[in-house]
């Protein structure tokens, strides 16, 4: 079962903004936003721009390389939300910000693809 990770501390994250995170061999951009932090996928599918980098503004992220715009919560693509990227669980503790990110590897093995 995957684990909590700090990743930053309360702070870090200015408000509508995100940050990258590598975290159990992914890529992760976590946003803080009023009051809030999210956590999605950091590699935009179109062209794998960090969405870390992004504008942030309502609950969505707009890539900023081609302005792909994702949900910050369920990473739902929002120009077809049956499509969407992964999301992860966030939680802060004290002053850390923790998330939940399954390992890739661990992914590839319970799948049977490894």
């Amino acid at each position: 079962m995957p684990e909590f990770i700090t990743v930053a501390k309360v702070g870090d994250i200015p408000e509508r903004e995100g940050r990258a995170y590598a975290v159990n061999g992914r890529m992760v951009a976590v946003f803080f936003e009023n009051g809030a932090y999210q956590a999605i996928d950091d590699f935009c599918p179109h062209m794998g721009a960090s969405l870390a980098g992004g504008y942030v503004e309502d609950g969505v992220v707009s890539c900023p390389w081609h302005a792909w715009r994702f949900k910050t919560c369920g990473g739902a693509w929002c120009d077809n939300p049956k499509i969407s990227i992964d999301s992860f669980a966030v939680r802060v503790q004290g002053d850390e910000i923790q998330v939940c990110v399954p390992s890739q590897e661990k992914e590839a093995s319970a799948d049977g693809s490894e």
